[in-house]
């Protein structure tokens, strides 16, 4: 057995011991949901920040500055920008509100906030997560399909009746949703703080190596990407006037999804104490720029050391590439058990947000199935394992890339959800017409847009459904405050 194997599966062996370990306090649905709100403010903070990026960072930002160049970079800065501004300016506010309901889920505390007796809200923002979650896990596991079968830790001796990267796929859905049934909310934050350390690690040394590999060809970054092409060294990737311009807001687009995220919103809903959120925000921070830095470097020293055609099948196999190929084997396992802590820290998450909507929201509160709270975590259990098995079916039809599969979940969600929590922590004559016209507007732009690959050329879905989300949201509200007010 290799050294990269054997790394691997000491990584699995420790994920797995912790979520046996932590099952043992997930007797009822806060504890399943939300920890009891009892987990340590710097452990929520890495897994917020492990969850919030994925497999599409290792593997879709990395890709995409390789195929991309520098251009890539607008991408970098709206992310970094999105994230300051949801930890600097959104997190605490979000906290501080919850703290006026009784909730413990996103589509509850929206139906509370704004006094939904129809539940409405409740419903629609259930499905909205329901349907863009299901792709975002699948996105995960096809992730995890292709590191497993790039770095050869598994190969076509595993069986001709699947391929090496179908096994990967099947081996990440198994570890996922395996670790998330047993432990819930807890297991998922202290195995997200243990693959964000390592997803740190792997971020910051490759590029390491990376470059001291160029060093040691007598090359230099600017120089390779100039021999590559010209418009891989370009800031605007060789586009001009309105092409430059979308590839600039088509970045920074990516910003504003993360304050519509549910499974970061969910990290400041599990804080016991909202004093606590400008404590760990310079955690956060510090955490995102070497995370991101790291991410774009890994593309462009791959592009320089290797060119543009070595992965012109899958870029977005650079990073276990350069892993494989680089470091010793011992420590390529470590790197590469960071690519797979990626896809799983979001995995996890997710899975845990689609079954509370499931649970809490549709079967509790919507049908007022009132059930033990061993019979809550039993049912939120089931559901973790249908929703699983459906996002793993999806996985293994899909043909888009991480990146492609991310950005359509990331775009619905934010545009969903994002305008709305903005809004609301910031507008109180924000109503319920308005929710749910922000809502229903974000998921349906962000569908329809997608169809037309002219369109979102010219300006990204991420944008579009977000701007359009608010605009009508303001809208409405104002033209129907009267009447919710009567």
């Amino acid at each position: 057995m290799s050294a990269l194997i054997m790394a691997f599966l000491v990584y699995l062996v420790v994920v797995i011991a912790i979520g046996c370990v932590t099952s043992r306090s997930a007797k009822n649905q806060s504890e399943f949901l939300l920890g009891g709100q009892r987990i340590p403010g710097w452990a929520i903070t890495i897994s917020e920040r492990a969850s919030g990026e994925s497999a599409w960072l290792l593997l879709g930002l990395t890709g995409a500055a390789l195929t991309v160049g520098l251009g890539e970079i607008w991408t970098v800065i709206g992310c970094v920008a999105g994230i300051i501004f949801l930890w600097f300016f959104i997190g605490e506010r979000f906290r501080r509100e919850l703290n006026r309901y009784d909730a413990i889920t996103v589509p509850e505390f929206m139906a509370q906030r704004f006094n939904d007796k129809t539940n409405n809200v409740r419903w629609l923002a259930s499905l909205i997560i329901i349907f863009f979650f299901t792709f975002y896990v699948a996105a995960q596991m096809v992730g995890a399909g292709k590191i497993l079968q790039k770095t050869g830790i598994i190969t076509e001796a595993w069986g001709t009746m699947l391929t090496p990267e179908v096994w990967g796929i099947v081996l990440g859905a198994v570890i996922v949703i395996g670790y998330t049934l047993i432990g819930g909310f807890r297991a998922v934050v202290w195995t997200d703080l243990l693959q964000g350390l390592i997803m740190i690690i792997a971020l910051v040394v490759l590029p390491i190596v990376g470059f001291i590999e160029l060093q040691a060809q007598n090359a230099s970054v600017g120089s390779a990407l100039m021999a590559v092409g010209p418009e891989k060294a370009d800031w605007f990737a060789g586009k001009q006037g309105m092409a430059a311009v979308s590839l600039l807001l088509g970045g920074f687009a990516w910003g504003l999804g993360y304050m519509g995220q549910p499974h970061l919103l969910v990290r400041f809903m599990a804080l016991p104490d909202p004093d606590e959120v400008p404590k760990l925000r310079w955690l956060a921070g510090g955490w995102t720029i070497l995370a991101y830095g790291g991410a774009f470097a890994i593309g462009l020293i791959g592009l320089a050391l290797y060119g543009g055609e070595f992965f012109a099948g899958d870029a977005e196999k650079i990073m276990p590439a350069l892993a494989t190929n680089l470091l010793p084997g011992w420590f390529a396992g470590i790197i590469i058990s960071g690519a797979v802590a990626a896809m799983m820290s979001t995995a996890d998450s997710q899975l845990l947000v689609v079954t509370s909507a499931f649970s809490e929201d549709i079967t509790r509160r919507i049908f007022r199935k009132e059930l033990s709270p061993r019979a809550q975590v039993t049912l939120s259990r089931v559901i973790t394992f249908l929703v699983g098995g459906i996002a793993f079916a999806m996985a293994l039809g899909s043909r888009d890339t991480v990146y492609e599969m991310v950005s359509y979940a990331w775009s619905g969600l934010g545009a969903s959800f994002g305008p709305v929590i903005l809004m609301t922590l910031i507008w109180r004559r924000f109503a319920c017409r308005g929710a749910l016209s922000t809502m229903l507007t974000g998921t349906l732009v962000t569908i329809i847009w997608k169809q037309f690959a002219a369109l979102d050329a010219l300006v990204s879905h991420r944008l579009v459904a977000w701007v359009a989300a608010l605009l009508v949201g303001v809208i409405v509200t104002l033209a129907t405050a009267k009447k919710e007010s009567d």
